[in-house]
Parts: structure tokens; C-alpha cells; sequence
């Protein structure tokens, strides 16, 4: 993605002529569609700006890319030592809440990911050529809360305040070399990676981004190879935490999308909302892009695509089951495909459900004779992942390899390295000497670097010593992330929802989330039996009720799986609470609570905390409730002792 459209001095600038700077800005962009009424705003920018920068200098950039939202901010000025983001409402009249978040949110995106802005001061300027003047506080400005407002007359004067010519001027050249290193939210990525943007463009790290593009090369390579050789071929990627292997499993699909149509790419995962949520958003995307192009689609029409793009397993599963002939699609990427359902699960669905007796294949044997019904070739990409099973019946990589080794020899294997080296995979050393004998080890098949969230690196290893009763250690890790990665607790819950909102900046997401088993929280309103529509809390603005904004519906860990939100409250019941030196799991049955006994359900239970842990990209406030003395289901010893162990950790309490 081309930096910005055209970038001078502002002195360069003003002795360019408008139909010279036109002229630039109109070769840069692609949208022949929308020229004339682009040009018209142009005209009036650069007219705008070159009275109202006269007497100023620096540098000035118009389009500037935003690559991880997939957008341009109109302008970006640089004077002495501040950076203003501005962003023009040709024609508005008042300073919209929409256009305010929207620069905040360029703002903070080039803040946080932004190499050369990291320590920079940036102002986000909202120009609404024919509104009032308005005069917003400046502590509100540099804190990001809010705008520097102006109208197409005093522009100057607005900069002005901000500028302090008496500071160290920003190095331009260093500025614009810097590298953008983003970490967007998987909603963010794949809405990029459908628009067409390379995965290069919205990815943190040149380690990480080398190491998506090599995974994405070897597994074209294997699928190119199977095409020409017409052959059945199936890739087992792993990766470390917060690696992006759902990322690389959607940059796949695209990429073979694009590829070759007819291939008919799907990316098919089993975690319900994260498919609800990514087909409402590619869909709405579709629509919204459509309309910025001057086309007309239906968010039907729209649907259809995104629908066939991203499907759930499961229902590709019963689609299958209905028909003996081969699939349309010849390329399937299966996310957490560690998770599909072993013989016993299915059989027992399939009694249940479908009426089918004695069904007597695992879901990984059935899912590769889908694809093994073709008469030439297809690939499966499996995505392998570990460490937060939430549900019973999961098969595991094990099976995978069991199926093939039984049913169908004669498919070619392409394995990550990991899978031999680690015994996190595959336990039985008999499976590994076959799958040694018989597969085609692949370091490419390995995502070794994270590209996790910037504040959150070391989130995932502070929860796993915090659950692990690692106190030590879990202190040690907080002390090193509380500054960039703030994490508070609280007995109040208005206070938590306070401490959230005044957190929060533009359109950065918060939410309430909490346990599926948390049910004795419903006296304080928070209703985990109520189910959310995942897209609606998700997506939806903060007008929305529905929407997460309103911290009114509750998120559990099978809603939020495999997403993320800026930043979250996360309510603690009693079902895992800390008694002393160890954690106590509850069930809650009928009017009491139950010991969570089996070794398998203790791990789900802490699994589900890790999951509702990790969730938050920027910070999150845990809410301890306190016990009642008239309620026996909510007795002060289930929470007393969870509070004082995070206190104990390092967590800070708000009152």
C-alpha cells in the first residue's frame, strides 16, 4: 500500500499549482467511479489548506494509509514537533460523533503502531468546513478523549495552540521511513485480506510477517504440486501463542481465492460466533465498499460470497453427509482442526440428531473422505492448535493421523517440524514413527514468531503463572506489562463499567464478558444464560444496545473465542475460585453448587478463565463480587480468597 498520495514541504507545496497537486492525488487513486466528486473535495482541501498554512513550516501528506483499518486519512501536517491528523467534512456543518472517532482512531493507530509516532505527539484535528467555531480543551486533545475542532477559517489558529516551537522539530526522514508495524484484530484482518490488501500490510512484525509469507509459500507450493500431479495432499500447521494461525489460514483462502476461483477456497472453523462474526463483517464490508465505489450490491447478494467463503465445519459436515458426490471446493482450511469431534461425539450427534445409527467415523475420517471423493486432486490445511479445549469430545491431532493411517494411505502429508519435536501433539511414539516414515516434515509449517496484540505479549504467559498458582513468577511478568498493559480489580461492578468507559478512546471496543458457569451472578445482572448475538456485540456501534458498548449482555468464553475486544471486564464467579493455596471448581446444578470432580472438566473450567483472560488487546478490570449473607449460593469465602490472591499478584484495586 503506497504510503500516501503525495507528500512535500509545505513550502514545496504552496508553489505547487492545485492542478499539479490534483494531478498526483488523481494518478494515486484507483476509484475511477467516485473521480469527480474525490476531485471536488480535493479542490477544496488544497485550497483550504494553502491559506491556512501560509505561514507555516513543515511537511504535509495528503491519503496518508492507515493500513490496518484499510483506510486514508486525509492529511497528515507536520510543524516543529507535533503530528496533526486531520481529517475534512467537506460541506458538514457541525462536528459529527462518527468523524470524531474516526480521527481519534487514525490517531491512535498510528500512536500505537507506528514506529516513528511511538513518542511523538500526535493531534487529531476534525475540519468541518462550515460549522461554528468551537474551542475544545486541550487536555482532552492530547489525551485522545477527544478533537481539536475547526472550520475552514481558523485551522491556523487551532494548530497553533498545540505548537511549541521551542521543542526538539520531528526528523521528517526518520518519520517517514519508520516502519508500520499493526496488529490487527482478526475482524480487521480478514476484512483486509477480502478487500485484497497483502498480509504483509497489516501484520506487526518483519519476523512474523516472514514467517505467515513463508507458511502461505509452502503450502501454495504443495497445493500447486497437487494440482499438476493430481494428487490428494493434507498440511498440518502449528505455531506458538498468538502466532496467527487463524490469520494464516484466512490468507490462504484468499489467496487461493484469487488464485484460481474454480478451486473454490473455503476456510472452515467450528467456533459458531468467530464465523457468524467474520461473515456479518465481510458482508457489511462488501456493502459499505460497494457504496464508496458508486456500485449498488445487496447485503444478500453480499452474504452469499462471505457465506461461501467462511462456513462452519459442521455444517459442511451435514451438507456432506447428505451427498456420496465430491464437494465443490477442492481447498479446505480447517481452523483448530485439533478440535473436530472423535468417533464416540459424533456417533452420539449423529443418534441424536440426525437419526443415524451406529455413524462409525471420527470427524477428521469424514471430513477426509469428503475430500477424498474427488477424482483428481484437492488439499485440506489443517491448522493445529493447544492449550484452550472448552468442550468435551475433542479428538485431537491424534486422530487426524490415525484416520489417514487406516483409511487413507495413499494422501500425501506435509507435517509442521513441531509436531515430532514437542510432545504437545501427538503422544503415542507409534503415530510419530509412521507419520516420520510416511510424511514430509516442513519448518515452514510453523509459525515460531508471535504477532500478537503490542500490549499483550506477555498476557498469555502472566495468565498461564497467574492460573498455574505460579505467584511469583506471575508477579514478576505483571511488574514488567502493567505499564503498557493495565489490569485492575474491583467489588463494584458500576465501578468497573466506569473504569472501562473512561479507558476507552474513539471506537475502541469494551465489553462485559464472563464464565458460562458464572451463574450466581445474575443477582448482580449479569446473565450468562442469555445469549448474545455475536455479531450485533461484536460489531454494532455504541448507539446499540445489543452491542458490547452497552456493558449490559454478557459474552462467555464460547462467544469469545478466537475474538478480541480493546478492552473487557471480565466477571469472577464462584465456580473457580481460589481457597487458600489451590483453585475449588464448581458446577452449579439446580440451587447449589457441585464439586467439579474429573481431572478433564477441572482443566475445561481453567481453560474457560484462560480464554476470558486473554481476550482484552489493551487492559481489562476484573469484577470480584462481594458475598451476601442471605444469599447461601454467594458465600463470602468464594470470592474473599480469589481477591486476595490478585491482590497478592500485583493487581491494583480501584474503589
Amino acid at each position: 500500500m503506497q504510503r500516501s498520495y503525495y507528500s512535500k514541504s509545505i513550502k514545496e507545496y504552496l508553489l505547487d499549482s492545485e492542478s499539479s497537486i490534483l494531478g498526483e492525488l488523481t494518478a494515486s487513486h484507483s476509484n475511477r467511479t467516485l473521480e469527480e466528486l474525490q476531485k471536488n473535495a480535493w479542490r477544496k482541501q488544497i485550497l483550504i489548506l494553502k491559506e491556512q498554512l501560509k505561514d507555516s513550516e513543515g511537511q504535509i501528506y495528503f491519503e496518508f494509509a492507515i493500513p490496518r483499518m484499510g483506510k486514508r486519512v486525509d492529511n497528515i501536517v507536520i510543524i516543529n514537533d507535533i503530528i496533526f491528523v486531520i481529517e475534512f467534512k467537506v460541506g458538514n456543518g457541525g462536528y459529527e460523533k462518527y468523524a470524531i472517532e474516526q480521527v481519534i482512531d487514525y490517531t491512535i493507530d498510528l500512536k500505537n503502531f507506528h514506529e516513528g509516532s511511538h513518542h511523538s505527539k500526535l493531534i487529531p484535528v476534525l475540519v468541518a468546513t462550515n460549522a461554528e467555531n468551537y474551542t475544545e480543551p486541550i487536555s482532552n486533545v492530547i489525551n485522545h478523549h477527544s478533537v481539536a475542532k475547526s472550520n475552514q477559517f481558523n485551522i491556523a489558529d487551532t494548530l497553533k495552540t498545540f505548537i511549541n516551537y521551542n521543542s526538539k522539530p520531528i526528523n521528517i526522514e526518520y518519520w517517514e521511513n519508520s516502519i508500520y508495524k499493526p496488529t490487527p484484530t482478526i475482524v480487521e484482518a480478514a476484512q483486509a485480506l477480502y478487500k485484497g490488501h497483502n498480509v504483509k500490510e497489516i501484520t506487526r512484525s518483519d519476523s512474523g510477517t516472514i514467517n505467515l509469507s513463508k507458511t502461505a509459500e509452502c503450502i501454495n507450493s504443495v497445493i500447486e504440486n497437487s494440482k499438476s500431479e493430481n494428487l490428494k495432499s493434507i498440511c498440518f500447521v502449528t505455531g506458538v501463542p498468538g502466532a496467527g494461525k487463524t490469520l494464516a489460514g484466512l490468507n490462504i483462502a484468499v489467496e487461493r481465492m484469487k488464485a484460481d476461483e474454480d478451486e473454490h477456497a473455503v476456510f472452515l472453523s467450528g467456533n459458531g460466533p468467530l464465523v457468524d462474526v467474520l461473515r456479518e463483517a465481510l458482508t457489511r464490508e462488501e456493502v459499505l465498499t460497494a457504496k464508496e465505489n458508486g456500485d449498488k450490491i445487496t447485503k444478500k447478494k453480499a452474504a452469499i460470497k462471505a457465506n461461501s467463503f467462511i462456513q462452519n465445519i459442521h455444517h459442511f459436515r451435514n451438507d456432506n453427509l447428505l451427498s456420496k458426490k465430491a464437494p465443490i471446493e477442492k481447498v479446505v482450511v480447517f481452523d483448530e482442526a485439533q478440535r473436530a469431534w472423535t468417533k464416540h461425539e459424533l456417533n452420539s450427534f449423529m443418534k441424536k440428531k440426525k437419526g443415524v445409527e451406529n455413524f462409525d467415523m471420527s470427524e477428521p475420517e469424514f471430513l477426509i473422505d469428503v475430500m477424498n471423493r474427488h477424482s483428481n486432486w484437492s488439499t485440506i490445511v489443517c491448522l493445529i492448535g493447544g492449550g484452550q479445549e472448552i468442550n468435551k469430545g475433542e479428538a485431537g491431532l491424534e486422530e487426524w493421523i490415525s484416520s489417514l493411517r487406516n483409511h487413507f494411505p495413499n494422501w500425501n502429508i506435509h507435517y509442521s517440524n513441531l509436531i515430532l519435536e514437542s510432545d504437545n501433539y501427538l503422544k503415542s511414539e507409534d503415530t510419530k514413527d509412521w507419520l516420520k516414515e510416511k510424511g514430509k516434515s516442513e519448518t515452514e509449517l510453523h509459525l515460531a514468531v508471535s504477532v500478537r496484540s503490542f500490549r499483550s505479549e506477555k498476557l498469555s504467559s502472566f495468565i498461564h503463572e497467574l492460573l498455574n498458582i505460579q505467584t511469583e513468577n506471575a508477579k514478576t511478568i505483571y511488574s514488567e506489562i502493567k505499564e503498557h498493559y493495565p489490569i485492575v480489580i474491583t467489588r463494584n461492578l458500576d465501578k468497573a463499567k466506569e473504569w472501562l468507559r473512561n479507558q476507552a478512546k474513539g471506537s475502541e471496543r469494551i465489553g462485559l464478558i464472563s464464565s458460562s458457569g458464572a451463574r450466581r451472578l445474575r443477582p448482580l445482572g449479569i446473565d450468562v444464560k442469555n445469549k448474545i448475538s455475536a455479531p450485533d456485540w461484536f460489531l454494532n456501534n455504541s448507539q446499540d444496545i445489543r452491542s458490547s458498548y452497552f456493558l449490559e449482555d454478557v459474552a462467555s468464553e464460547f462467544d469469545i473465542q478466537g475474538l478480541e475486544i480493546d478492552w473487557a471486564c471480565v466477571a469472577w464467579d464462584g465456580n473457580f475460585h481460589m481457597n487458600n493455596t489451590d483453585w475449588k471448581y464448581k458446577n452449579f446444578k439446580g440451587t447449589k453448587w457441585q464439586n467439579i470432580n474429573q481431572e478433564i472438566n477441572k482443566e475445561y473450567l481453567k481453560n474457560a478463565y484462560r480464554v476470558l483472560l486473554t481476550r482484552a488487546r489493551q487492559g481489562m478490570v476484573i469484577f470480584i463480587p462481594k458475598g451476601s449473607n442471605i444469599d447461601h449460593t454467594r458465600p463470602s469465602e468464594f470470592y474473599d480468597g480469589t481477591f486476595k490472591y490478585l491482590k497478592e499478584v500485583g493487581l491494583e484495586e480501584i474503589e
